[in-house]
């Protein structure tokens, strides 16, 4: 059974964010005005979502769908840009792209081969699990791509040796992008070893609170799961090799 909360009860949660900053005035941290800010926009974005997407749950067409998940990767491929230090031309269309191509690629195998809602556009799914996979492809693709852009402005001479000995553009900064990658996708993959042991998922737990079956609700975790390290590994290789073909000229040479 589903317990929903009233106007009374999220007073009650504004408290929990009242106490926080009480203590960090306390503790003289020093966060109070961050804490207030991320809750104030945290409560504003939320609930504005909550509106947009009842609204979009009523009118129920694949093009509200759409719109909305075009909105989302929008915003993700500009947190990308925003996060990656090293400002590169068309970064913003890169992680958009790459955002895109990933999500879209995971989210129509997930929801239309195995979810499969009575229509094939259905907001209840493709929004929720849009917003987890493009969310979580947003966290390993900005520190992957962060991570490289490091990485070949650290090792410039030596990935420039490289070149001058015969190496191809691509072979010297091999060892850099797989280091990129793999510390783009490590989060997902610490995810992975410790649910069910240490961690229970913001999502199972969602389900649970919701009232689902909680074999029903593991079983989605997993399939949320194995999505998001698919969507990962695919975003962060797409940005990084987007990145490494920036980064030279069309005579191997490097330019950041």
């Amino acid at each position: 059974m589903l317990i929903e909360l009233d106007a009374i009860d999220l007073v009650l949660t504004i408290v929990l964010m009242v106490v926080a900053i009480s203590v960090s005035r306390w503790q003289q941290l020093g966060l109070e005005g961050q804490l207030l800010i991320s809750a104030g926009r945290a409560l504003l974005q939320l609930m504005a979502m909550g509106y947009v997407l009842e609204l979009v749950f009523t009118i129920n067409t694949p093009w509200g769908v759409l719109g909305i998940l075009l909105i989302m990767v929008a915003i993700a491929a500009t947190v990308t840009r925003n996060r990656i230090s090293q400002k590169l031309s068309r970064l913003f269309a890169l992680a958009g792209g790459s955002l895109l191509l990933t999500a879209g690629l995971t989210l129509a195998y997930v929801t239309l081969l195995i979810v499969q809602p009575p229509t094939w556009y259905d907001p209840q799914y493709w929004i929720p699990l849009a917003g987890i996979i493009i969310g979580n492809a947003v966290n390993g693709a900005t520190i992957a791509g962060e991570r490289f852009v490091n990485a070949i402005e650290t090792n410039r001479a030596e990935i420039e040796t490289h070149l001058c000995l015969g190496a191809a553009p691509k072979d010297a900064i091999a060892l850099h992008r797989r280091q990129a990658i793999r510390a783009g996708i490590l989060p997902n993959l610490n995810q992975m070893a410790l649910v069910g042991l240490v961690s229970i998922p913001g999502i199972l737990s969602g389900q649970l609170l919701g009232g689902v079956n909680p074999l029903d609700a593991v079983s989605y975790q997993i399939l949320i799961l194995f999505s998001l390290a698919l969507a990962n590994i695919l975003t962060t290789s797409l940005i990084t090799a987007g990145i490494y073909r920036q980064c030279f000229t069309p005579q191997a040479q490097l330019r950041v």
